[in-house]
């Protein structure tokens, strides 16, 4: 960058993207790359189904709950620094999971995994904002799209590839330890690769400390009954739901009053353009859907049908290359087809979703692992033209100077959204065998709530589309 404003490539700046790709693979694998190892988690740490669900659901909730604030720490104290300090607390909180000794270990050490996770993320969005333009910035966002997709579904691939390579007892803490090396690794090619300076242009003066805590209580309060629900008895947990409406309610009327003479965490004028609004709901319910699913069906082959955590793994190996081949095709041609590629995508994710449900029915047992790869290979392809695209065109109107926080924002509900949809589907799926104890009707019943997850993100699509030929018409 040249100090007057003109835009001079970076040498670095692939080899610098190549670094932050790997860093966000790692964060972002953590969130389904658990989920083959849960079963041994439960045998080898005498987990509940509550610690379970805390691994899981926390990572997600708390990596969701940093990512603004994150990004704003980037933007004041430059994207480089936080980013090696996130990997490096990541880094460090890998070691600690695989060394512990009891679930509540376990679980404040995915927590702390899910922090880090949230201060790395932001500062890729903003690097690639720093470093690229035109048609290279696509290009690079196309990328972190692949990465987003590629990485949650792989995740089981490689968790069980792990445990088959180190035992059940303990192969599921190789399943962290595999981030310390790459931690390392990454550390090192960040300081060499990734420029140091900030984009002074964004520089923020202020943190708003009460907003961040405004959002953060408010977030919980709402997931916690959800997480809870069958643990804690009686309907007074549904007061927390209350009360955390109540708290981000304060926390919009605070954001406005603070946005008078500062710069809020969020801008909540993001809100009143179509494209990000609608955007950032779609991709809120999608992220419900798309990473539930994986919670239960690892879940299923493993506890249900007996399979190995790398059997489990390889069944989804099918939406893993679905997604990877549609999301190159995706990234190059949503700027000609819009939000109507989105909706595609949407709806070949409900055909799959769909026909997973109907070969569980038809073809019971131990073949379902074989039955539902082409339901999982039409998904995956669905999956690749809704996530890097939607983020394209989510952040299309967004000003330049205000992309960092437009991409954190848009991430944070993401991540809660994964943590909600979790939350929703586990609570169906384990309700179900604790009634019949039949593990293939009780997955059926988790994959039809992640089918309507879908369904309304598709509308939230199929909205977006008709706004967009009545704005064209009135031109």
């Amino acid at each position: 960058m040249s100090a007057g404003g003109g835009y001079l490539p970076d040498p670095r700046r692939w080899r610098a993207l190549s670094v932050c790709l790997v860093g966000g693979f790692m964060a972002l694998l953590d969130v389904s790359i658990v989920n083959v190892a849960l079963p041994s988690i439960r045998a080898g740490l005498h987990a509940t189904e509550s610690d379970l669900q805390w691994v899981i659901s926390g990572y997600a909730l708390v990596f969701g709950l940093v990512l603004v604030p994150a990004g704003r720490f980037g933007d004041m104290h430059g994207r480089r620094n936080a980013f090696v300090a996130g990997i490096t607390l990541f880094t460090a909180a890998s070691a600690a999971a695989g060394l512990a000794q009891t679930a509540t270990w376990l679980v404040v050490a995915r927590l702390v995994q899910g922090a880090a996770g949230g201060l790395i993320n932001p500062q890729i969005s903003g690097l690639i904002q720093q470093l690229f333009r035109g048609a290279e910035r696509g290009r690079a966002f196309g990328m972190l799209g692949a990465t987003i997709g590629i990485s949650t579904a792989i995740g089981p691939l490689l968790g069980g590839l792990l445990i088959q390579a180190f035992g059940v007892a303990e192969g599921w803490r190789w399943v962290f330890y595999v981030n310390v090396p790459i931690g390392v690794l990454a550390i090192v090619l960040a300081f060499r690769f990734i420029p140091s300076h900030a984009d002074t242009a964004a520089r923020r003066q202020t943190f708003d400390p009460v907003g961040v805590l405004l959002l953060a209580v408010g977030v919980v309060l709402v997931l916690l009954p959800l997480i809870q629900e069958r643990q804690w008895a009686g309907r007074g947990k549904w007061l927390l739901l209350v009360a955390g409406v109540g708290v981000l309610i304060g926390f919009v009327f605070w954001e406005r009053r603070y946005g008078r003479t500062r710069d809020p965490v969020v801008d909540l004028g993001l809100f009143r353009r179509r494209s990000y609004a609608l955007g950032a709901m779609l991709g809120l319910l999608y992220f419900a859907g798309f990473t539930a699913v994986f919670f239960v069906f690892t879940l299923y082959l493993q506890e249900g049908l007996g399979y190995s955590a790398l059997a489990a793994g390889l069944a989804t190996v099918p939406f893993a290359l679905g997604s990877a081949a549609a999301a190159s095709l995706g990234g190059r041609v949503v700027t000609r087809v819009g939000r109507k590629l989105i909706a595609i995508g949407l709806g070949l994710v409900i055909v799959g979703l769909a026909g997973m449900e109907l070969a569980v029915e038809l073809v019971p047992g131990r073949h379902d692992g074989w039955a539902t790869a082409v339901p999982l290979l039409i998904a995956g392809v669905g999956s690749g033209l809704v996530i890097a695209p939607n983020q394209t065109l989510t952040l299309a109107e967004v000003p330049v100077a205000g992309a960092g926080s437009a991409g954190g924002v848009l991430q944070t509900g993401q991540r809660i959204g994964s943590a909600v949809g979790i939350a929703a589907v586990g609570a169906v799926f384990f309700a179900a065998i604790m009634e019949s104890g039949d593990f293939a009707r009780a997955f059926r019943h988790g994959l039809l709530v992640t089918i309507g997850f879908v369904v309304l993100a598709l509308a939230v699509a199929v909205v977006d589309v008709a706004a967009g030929r009545r704005t064209e018409r009135s031109r």
